[in-house]
Parts: structure tokens; sequence; C-alpha cells
């Protein structure tokens, strides 16, 4: 029986073409047969930390109903299953049914100390700011000071505004939301 293409004759396995594909982020799957197998490959989509990127994967999902559901989540709606998710877009839950393979439930305690609390730099309190890692009284005040000229708009206008470095930037940017 030949091997597969992705089967070296070594003896060692490569990556098969699929799973690759797969694993690839922003790949769109294509149909609920793609879906079925990336699930069987490990593929996992946490719904209540997806972005819209990971939800516009998903086939069938417009744009408009991928940042309705991160919208939700951000604001700190938890989803526990394939009926929230039905509820949230108001579609019948037959039509999403097929996505359930790569969906993962997880529940996030909010009130955790584990759980990172992102706060939005245009609305926090110096207090606020200086309960995050890294952040100390005059970064605080920086930020709250930049502010008054305009809001920032992202991630990349707050570095540049505030002239901060890459690697306060990486430690900053869990904390941050915009």
């Amino acid at each position: 029986m030949p091997l597969p293409r992705w089967f070296s004759s070594a003896g060692q396995t490569r990556q098969p073409p699929q799973i690759k594909r797969f694993s690839d982020p922003y790949y769109r799957f294509q149909s609920v047969a793609e879906l079925e197998l990336a699930a069987k490959l490990g593929v996992k989509i946490d719904v209540n930390q997806a972005g819209v990127d990971d939800w516009l994967r998903l086939p069938g999902l417009s744009i408009h109903q991928a940042r309705s559901l991160v919208e939700l989540t951000q604001a700190g709606l938890q989803l526990h299953c394939i009926d929230d998710i039905a509820a949230a877009l108001s579609l019948p839950i037959p039509r999403l049914k097929p996505l359930e393979p790569v969906l993962q439930f997880c529940y996030y305690d909010a009130d955790s100390v584990a759980t990172v609390k992102p706060v939005n730099p245009n609305m926090a309190t110096i207090e606020m700011l200086i309960r995050i890692p890294a952040v100390d009284l005059y970064l605080a005040r920086a930020i709250v000071a930049n502010r008054t000229v305009s809001p920032y708009r992202n991630l990349v206008h707050f570095q540049r505004r505030l002239a901060l470095s890459s690697q306060l930037v990486a430690e900053l940017m869990h904390y941050l939301k915009f």
C-alpha cells in the first residue's frame, strides 16, 4: 500500500497539509466537513476569548456577527453553550450546530485574581492605571494627561503618543482595551 505524500520514508511523519492549513489562525474553513476534520486534528476556538478573526474562521458567520459576539464577551457576557450563541445572534440553533465541534466553552471567573481585567486608558483613573503591572504613578499621569488632547485609538497609537518602548507595550497590552 503506498504511503501518503506527507509520510516520510525514514519513518518520521511530517505534518499533513491540512494540519498546517488549519493551524493558520486566519484560515477560514470552507465547509462543515473541513471544520469536523479540523476538530479531529485538535483545532479549538474558545468562545469566551475569541476575537473577530477567530469567529470569521467559521463558515457562514459574517463580520457583523463576529463583531457582535466579541463585543458581548468583552462586555462580560459568558457564553456557556451553542444555544447562547444562537440567542445572541438571533439564529436558529440547528444553523449553528455544525460549528460545535471546534467550539470550546470555557468559564472565566471575573472576580478571580488570576483573571486579567483590561482597562480602557481613555476612561481609566490614575488609581486604576497604577494597578496595572509596569505602570507607575508617572506613567499613569502621562496617560491621563495625554488623552485630554484626543483619545487613544489603539495600542499602536497609544505607544507612539507616549513614546513607549516595545518591551513596555508588550507588558501592558494584555491589560489595556481600546
